[in-house]
């Protein structure tokens, strides 16, 4: 039997099809051949048989890497139902589920292991892939490892130095959102060739686009269902977690059967919606974009945008899901310039402050030759979301002032199963010495106890390999429980003597407020899309780089003209009276740390949360969102203005 016959038999006897979609088999073809390969392909059309049934004819482990939760766990459990050993490492598991996935990974069991990319931050975990044979890397929402991308990751941009490391022959990466910029930016990070950078169409002709925008969505949601209710499973995207809650509750209310879903909610409970939701065939889930099932569910006859999406990515990316059986599906979108201020708030409140961004710099320079340091003591020191340290350190890396030593842990935590008496008895002299002076660096809390491994390192005389080792052994024999805490990322300085310093705080403050002008931009192009006079789904493809060779006749434009529009809406923020004026700057004074700048003052009374708003409780003040209906420019103008 041929290659070829091999392939299609594996196709149709595993997976039940007779043949490819546009574009798997070329995929395929470059994955079996040893090549590393790029798949754009819109969502729906197959990107996950292109590295699925390519592992089942390669002799090692295909390792995927996927910031999809949901998406794994949907994966992991077709494939299992098809005889296919795989298996997911993510922080939903517990200890004996994670245990057995490290086992079969030993005794080389599986065919394929989803993991999270920050699951690479795990020592244990890197250490253990580094003596596996991996034959494949595919590298799933591959457009995160790209800064100019909509979704940048800054833990996407070690994966193509963690593909050398493990000396993997080929890496496939998958996007469904890629702009030509974005692919480029992919096939440089992993050496793709051209030719190997396969992009399918996005048009869907069975999605039908409407766009409705109105400063009432409750009722044109209600009014919508009411004649679109049990015709198949329904997504509601909205903006902020409290808005799920709070439509979901609405529409359940009015005899919808419906569930909210977002990053807020308790894993259990999470998992609990989406089994609910995968299983009906009319279930409406109000969610965030923190989402991520219905991709692989094929019925999803319609999905609306309660909020406008932030970028025309999402967008894609969000009613990509809509429609997968190629029956006709609508993806209609409410949202309008309420929202518009909202998502542009966001974008400023994210952007770090130029005087920040230059003192963590320099508290990098002022660090030994090697040093380490956790994101979250970065993060309330200097009021920057974690993502935002991580992503300045890592442009640190990428202008070669710095280079990572890898992420560890500075301490485990256990919990003893058995006496020690019983543990150390299995041990010959010398271990047992080892293992007594390691425990009697343990500090007991309640429950369980906690190593500092420097410490132990000093005290036991023993180097830190050892330490983890010899825990690690003790969880595998079933003598204790065993957690990591505080991670610490490790560096090593490189090259500082000769740096211009001044030239490099400019050039990194820049690239911030260079990403929240994109930031802005992709905001901007919704409203375009919204308001374009013309076929909205040519304007569509055409940003991604395609074109159609005429109107569509199916969306907002084609089928009812050119009768939309979102009116950017110009907000003065009023005088607040003098007692106001004076509670804030009496406010500032009681907190210089985290009410001093004009940001972060403006950050406060617009609603948006910081490390350092946090810290000191400043979320719960009754002042904290009092002007969150204005936009920040406005508000930075004022606070600049009325309280110096």
């Amino acid at each position: 039997m041929t290659d070829q016959e091999k392939t299609m038999s594996t196709l149709q006897q595993i997976f039940g099809f007779d043949s490819f979609l546009p574009g798997q088999e070329e995929i395929i073809r470059a994955v079996l051949a040893g090549r590393s390969a790029l798949a754009v392909f819109p969502t729906g059309q197959g990107k996950s048989l292109c590295y699925q049934l390519p592992a089942l004819h390669l002799s090692g482990l295909t390792l995927v890497v996927s910031p999809l939760m949901a998406l794994m766990k949907d994966q992991v459990d077709f494939l299992v139902s098809k005889g296919i050993a795989a298996a997911r490492l993510d922080s939903s598991l517990d200890f004996n589920e994670t245990k057995k996935v490290y086992e079969q990974l030993n005794r080389n069991e599986l065919k394929l292991l989803y993991v999270a990319p920050e699951r690479f931050a795990n020592e244990r975990f890197v250490g253990l892939v580094s003596g596996l044979t991996l034959s494949l890397m595919v590298i799933d929402e591959a457009h995160c490892i790209s800064e100019w991308g909509h979704n940048f990751r800054p833990d996407y941009l070690k994966l193509a130095d963690l593909a050398r490391t493990f000396k993997v022959p080929a890496v496939l990466a998958l996007t469904a959102t890629a702009t030509p910029k974005v692919s480029a930016d992919i096939q440089r990070s992993f050496s793709i060739a051209e030719q190997d950078c396969i992009q399918t169409g996005f048009y869907r002709p069975n999605l039908i686009l409407l766009f409705q925008p109105t400063k009432n969505p409750d009722q044109a949601l209600l009014q919508q269902l009411e004649k679109s209710a049990g015709d198949g499973p329904t997504i509601v995207y909205v903006t902020r977690q409290q808005t799920a809650e709070d439509v979901a509750k609405m529409l359940a209310g009015a005899g919808y059967p419906a569930r909210p879903y977002h990053a807020g909610l308790k894993h259990e409970l999470r998992q609990e919606v989406q089994d609910w939701f995968m299983a009906s065939d009319v279930a409406i889930v109000v969610a965030t974009i923190a989402f991520g099932m219905g991709i692989d569910k094929s019925n999803i006859r319609a999905v609306f945008h309660y909020n406008l999406p932030k970028s025309l990515e999402n967008y894609s990316q969000e009613i990509g899901r809509a429609g997968r059986d190629g029956k006709p599906s609508s993806c209609t979108t409410f949202g309008g310039a309420d929202d518009l201020l909202i998502l542009e708030n966001f974008v400023y409140g994210d952007t770090p402050e130029e005087k920040r961004v230059h003192e963590l710099i320099d508290f990098v320079l002022k660090q030994d030759k090697t040093f380490d340091c956790a994101l979250y003591e970065l993060a309330n020191l200097f009021d920057m979301r974690p993502l935002v340290v991580k992503t300045l350190l890592t442009y640190l890396e990428l202008e070669g002032v710095i280079q990572s030593t890898g992420a560890f842990y500075a301490s485990y935590k256990f919990k003893p199963l058995r006496p020690s008496t019983e543990i150390f008895a299995r041990f010959d002299t010398e271990r047992q010495a080892f293992l007594r002076d390691l425990f009697s660096c343990a500090v007991k809390s309640k429950i369980w106890y906690t190593i500092d491994l420097q410490e132990a390192a000093l005290k036991t005389r023993s180097p830190r390999k050892r330490i983890i080792t010899a825990l690690d052994y003790l969880e595998q024999s079933g003598d204790l429980l065993l957690q990591v805490t505080g991670a610490r990322l490790g560096f090593c300085k490189t090259h500082t003597d000769q740096l211009d310093v001044n030239s490099l705080k400019e050039k990194l403050a820049g690239r911030f407020q260079q990403r929240e002008q994109n930031d802005l931009q992709r905001l901007q192009l919704v409203v375009d899309l919204v308001n374009h006079k013309g076929c909205k789904t040519r304007m569509l493809l055409n940003y991604f780089g395609e074109d159609l060779d005429a109107d569509c006749g199916h969306c907002q434009s084609c089928l009812h003209g050119d009768n939309t529009a979102i009116q950017r809406e110009i907000t003065t923020l009023p005088q607040p009276d003098k007692k106001v004026t004076e509670q804030i700057k009496e406010l500032r004074a009681e907190y210089p740390q985290s009410l001093g700048s004009s940001r972060q003052m403006s950050r406060f009374l617009c609603g948006l949360p910081s490390p350092m708003l946090s810290r000191e409780k400043l979320t719960r003040h009754a002042l904290f969102g009092w002007a969150g209906s204005f936009s920040f420019t406005c508000l930075m103008e004022w606070v600049e203005e009325s309280l110096q």
